[in-house]
């Protein structure tokens, strides 16, 4: 019975320290992922800052915007189907805006451009 008790003790003393430091070393994680993400929300605050300021200063305008186009403009991407078919909008001098299709690269009509076009 002597021999078994001895490595029974043995091996209980010896798990106890190695407990402790699983627990020490999970806290200590937890503690450096915690100062991480305050570090982090410290850097982001001014930016975070600035961005409100600017969503408060156009809020208005962009909901005004969007009550008189936003119905508009629904139903223009309710006719589309697919955007990368049309060139980047382009805005003219007198404030008119023109979205062209891309011509299809096998369209003899509408040839794509072999050089640098000014606009």
């Amino acid at each position: 019975m002597k021999h078994i008790v001895l490595p029974l003790t043995l091996a209980v003393l010896m798990t106890s320290p190695i407990q402790a430091q699983e627990d020490q070393g999970s806290s200590l994680m937890e503690q450096g992922m915690e100062l991480f993400w305050e570090g982090l929300r410290q850097e982001m605050a001014p930016t975070l800052d600035e961005l409100r300021l600017l969503a408060e200063e156009l809020g208005p305008s962009m909901r005004g915007f969007l009550a008189e186009m936003g119905p508009a403009l629904a139903e223009i991407a309710n006719q589309v189907e697919d955007w990368s078919t049309y060139e980047m909008p382009e805005i003219l001098p007198n404030g008119d805006i023109i979205i062209r299709k891309k011509p299809a690269p096998d369209d003899p009509e509408h040839p794509t451009p072999s050089g640098p076009t000014d606009i």
